[in-house]
């Protein structure tokens, strides 16, 4: 017959109890450590003592001070989340504080081997930093420890911020500080937990906190940044990240890639554009051939303008498509960069990605009405444009130019008066004749007969001299290629 062992009541409750506290102890000390920031949810307070659960066995406790504000009310209460620094464990429990307390120099040992961070307070601008007050000390902080984007130096006078104990000497009189790398600890911890979800092709959102001449960087997490390369600000052409971005906007990225470089920093790439979507998607639907829209000049070229119409969709007017009442030989005699301009659409070819646009058009084709405005034997008042031995060329109206041959001044009565006229010189005339698909007008002084052959050999001197008003749409460089090529 076996004998059995019974254990009493007080033996089972001492075996559980020790039970309990050997996985609390095992659980508490594998994941937490002194220095070790954490974040729980209130669960009670009580006297000067705040429960906090962490999602272990063992409860976090804080002293009641550490979560009064500056009016000494509590910041937080039952089922709030709070962040604070574990600075003790054990079996029992966990100690918890928002920063290192006290004062002295076994404070300040304290805080340096257990790595608390410590509240100061900067009193002064010194040689080579500055002289911060903490836990009843003076202590010296690097200029090359504070915070970077901190701003002026003096700027930081008076005001209170954390800090890490980096060195004790001299029983406390020789104490060094470093602001950044608390920061940087704090920077470590949150990018690891952004790691552990954020992946490429992720889209998220965030505040611009700073600009640069490659870019704009964008806080993801609380000091971690990612990248917005210029190229990837905006569909539209960026110059500098200030056309189109400011600290502190809110914006939507796509994440390019998650890196790390030669020195183990991790880069993240992050794209606005793509965020937004690709503008050519739905360009063919707000753009169409024929209508007239408003757009602005991002840019000249020596063949023409581009002008965007949407952000990230621009469009072309050719040098030929600039003016009627011209030739146009360079952009920049009509057009200049960052101009708001209404233009006609030609053409869009969404698999080029090419839209043709016409300035000329927008404003309408002079020659459109000119049979109804310059009838034929209708009396005209025009400019003297040139004089050419075929005759003169007078202009009529902008886009619309006339020609008075020179068979036809010499037999009219008063030749002598026709023979005077120069460049802009205000002339009366008679339109005797009107082609507008050839866009031509002939005029003549009233009871003149017309010399054909000498008119037809004017328009095409005319022609060749580059008139925009002659319609044979063939541009100087054209017309340079063509003669080499019959010479050669």
């Amino acid at each position: 017959m076996t004998e059995e062992k019974i254990e009493s009541p007080a033996q089972e409750e001492a075996t559980e109890d020790f039970a309990a506290m050997l996985a609390a102890h095992s659980a508490s000390s594998g994941r937490l450590q002194p220095g070790q920031k954490v974040s729980g949810t209130v669960i009670a307070i009580t006297g000067d003592s705040v429960f906090v659960d962490m999602g272990i066995k063992v409860d976090g406790i804080m002293e009641r001070k550490d979560i009064l504000d500056a009016e000494g009310k509590e910041s937080a209460g039952p089922g709030d989340s709070v962040e604070a620094w574990v600075i003790a464990v054990s079996p029992q429990e966990i100690r918890l504080s928002r920063s290192m307390s006290g004062s002295g120099v076994a404070a300040l040992e304290e805080a340096r081997d257990a790595a608390l961070p410590v509240d100061g307070r900067v009193t002064a601008v010194c040689k080579g930093g500055y002289t911060v007050e903490v836990l009843g000390k003076t202590a010296f902080c690097p200029g090359s420890q504070m915070d970077a984007s901190s701003g002026d130096a003096d700027s930081l006078v008076g005001r209170g911020m954390q800090f890490l104990i980096i060195r004790v000497e001299n029983r406390g009189r020789n104490v060094v500080v470093s602001r950044r790398a608390l920061l940087e600890r704090e920077r470590q911890e949150n990018l690891d937990k952004l790691l552990e979800t954020l992946k490429e092709g992720d889209t998220v959102e965030g505040r611009i906190t700073r600009l640069a001449p490659f870019g704009a960087f964008m806080e993801l997490a609380p000091a971690v940044e990612g990248m917005i390369h210029l190229s990837e600000l905006s569909w539209s052409r960026v110059g500098a990240a200030d056309e189109a971005v400011s600290p502190g906007d809110l914006v939507r990225v796509k994440v390019l890639g998650i890196s790390k470089n030669d020195k183990g920093q991790i880069r993240i790439s992050l794209s606005r554009k793509q965020a937004e979507g690709d503008p050519w998607l739905d360009a063919p639907e707000r753009l169409s051939a024929g209508a007239v829209v408003q757009g602005k000049v991002v840019r000249l070229a020596p063949f023409g303008a581009f002008v965007e119409l949407l952000p990230g969709v621009e469009g072309l007017i050719h040098v030929s498509e600039m003016s009627w009442a011209k030739r146009v030989n360079k952009p920049e005699e009509v057009l200049s960069a960052g101009e708001t301009v209404s233009v006609k659409i030609k053409d869009v070819n969404t698999e080029t990605r090419r839209i043709a646009l016409s300035l000329r058009d927008a404003e309408g084709d002079p020659w459109q009405d000119a049979a109804q405005r310059f009838a034929v034997g209708s009396t005209v008042t025009g400019t003297v444009e040139s004089r050419t031995q075929y005759g003169l060329f007078v202009t009529l109206a902008p886009g619309i130019t006339g020609l008075l041959p020179a068979g036809v001044i010499k037999n009219a009565k008063n030749a002598a008066q026709f023979s005077k006229l120069d460049k802009d010189d205000n002339v009366t005339l008679i339109v005797q004749n009107l082609d507008s698909a050839a866009r031509r007008i002939s005029l003549a002084p009233e009871g003149s007969e017309a010399v054909a052959s000498a008119e037809d050999k004017a328009w095409k001197q005319h022609a060749s001299a580059g008139s925009p008003s002659s319609g044979n749409g063939m541009g100087i460089m054209a017309q340079a290629l063509q003669k080499a090529m019959q010479k050669k």
